[in-house]
């Protein structure tokens, strides 16, 4: 372990997040009192900046790797970084702060590849994750210490570097008597289970398989571009899902394995989502009925993780839903119609922003590594000891 950075009682962390969806950052302005499983957290300010559609398909094809190159991956990391800047100056400004305010910015960075098993049969494809985001630009772009590339560090000691949300979620959710399922519908869907009374020993995690992705990837091309989201899945409700073909989709080797276990671009990505439209359209499946058809897989890996991995292990009495999906209506409806003992909910109902979640997580952490404090759950990523992740960036 690492000695402490710094001795704050309390602290004022700018939270960046952005997730699989590439939809864009999210930055979470908060006031944290004390670190550790102690921390208590109020949200000052939340604002979020869309990827233009250039950068999006830009960042989609960095993640593939018949279209991504070393120069495109150089050249993104630094522009990414120049992009985060922009936006946590932008926050502040809009917060009514300046940046002598913020005593420490904390980036989760653009994931663009993650390896969480490694490769057999080529031993350079080591257990590894690349998030995009350079934080010595960032650190002097904005005049302050910046914390991030959580991930590496995880994975150094055995895990899948990820999810680390769930470290966040055990802070800001567990509850006495109630168990909870924290479910976070980025383009990669993620739970974390909280039996009731939860500590750090009794949280486990995994990655649901498919959040948004493969649904927004869908609205994409059927809209020839027009469309890059399903808005409040108002298409899906016009459709009818393919239950068959859902069952097909849920037949991949992903969902049947154990935690712990991380997923994204690599498997369920662009090419991913253009054979199950491909396929969906050969059935004789229309536009809504295709988005239906993504929504309900996406409801069903939930779903069938929750039965599977889950249940057997502690009762779960609220599933409570953050990232952009708690704003698809038809995705929470076909998510209650599949756990009907279940009450879901959304993170902003229990007075955690639904989008804000992630960003204020990751200040969290960056908090606890600046106190020198294990940010991260061995129990949810399969590490082998408790360590602190991160690393440091000075203005």
């Amino acid at each position: 372990m690492i000695g402490p950075l710094w001795n704050k009682r309390s602290a004022t962390v700018l939270g960046l997040m952005s997730g699989t969806s590439l939809d864009g950052i999210d930055a979470a302005i908060v006031s944290i009192e004390g670190a550790g499983l102690e921390a208590k957290v109020k949200l000052l300010h939340y604002y979020s900046v869309p990827y233009d559609e250039a950068l999006r398909e830009r960042l989609k094809e960095l993640c593939t790797t018949e279209r991504s190159s070393v120069d495109l991956v150089c050249g993104m990391n630094v522009y990414l970084a120049e992009k985060f800047a922009e936006a946590s100056l932008e926050a502040v400004r809009l917060a009514g702060m300046s940046m002598e305010d913020i005593d420490l910015i904390s980036s989760h960075g653009q994931t663009v590849w993650h390896i969480p098993e490694g490769d057999a049969t080529d031993p350079y494809k080591v257990r590894s994750t690349l998030q995009l985001g350079d934080l010595s630009v960032l650190a002097k772009r904005t005049g302050r210490p910046v914390v991030g590339d959580f991930r590496p560090a995880d994975m150094a000691v055995g895990g899948q570097g990820a999810p680390l949300a769930p470290y966040g979620d055990l802070i800001l959710f567990r509850h006495p008597s109630k168990g909870r399922l924290l479910q976070n519908i980025g383009g990669i869907g993620n739970c974390t289970a909280l039996p009731p009374s939860a500590g750090p020993e009794d949280v486990f995690a995994f990655d649901t398989g498919p959040g948004n992705m493969v649904i927004d990837q869908a609205v994409y091309l059927l809209s020839d571009g027009q469309l890059s989201y399903d808005d409040g899945g108002s298409w899906a409700a016009k459709g009818s899902p393919d239950e068959a073909l859902v069952a097909e989709l849920l037949e991949h080797p992903y969902f049947a394995a154990a935690p712990p276990k991380s997923t994204g671009r690599e498997l369920f990505g662009k090419a991913y989502a253009a054979e199950f439209v491909s396929r969906a359209a050969a059935r004789g499946l229309a536009g809504s009925d295709i988005v239906a058809t993504a929504t309900a897989f996406t409801a069903r890996t939930i779903a069938e993780g929750c039965k599977r991995f889950v249940f057997p292990r502690c009762a779960i009495d609220e599933v409570i839903v953050s990232g952009g999906g708690a704003h698809n209506r038809t995705l929470l409806k076909m998510l209650q119609q599949q756990l009907p003992n279940q009450a879901v909910r959304t993170s902003g109902e229990l007075g955690v922003s639904d989008d804000a979640k992630e960003a204020v997580i990751f200040a969290l952490l960056g908090n606890d590594f600046m106190h020198g404090i294990s940010n991260h759950l061995p129990s949810a990523t399969g590490a082998g000891r408790s360590t602190v992740l991160g690393k440091l960036a000075l203005p």
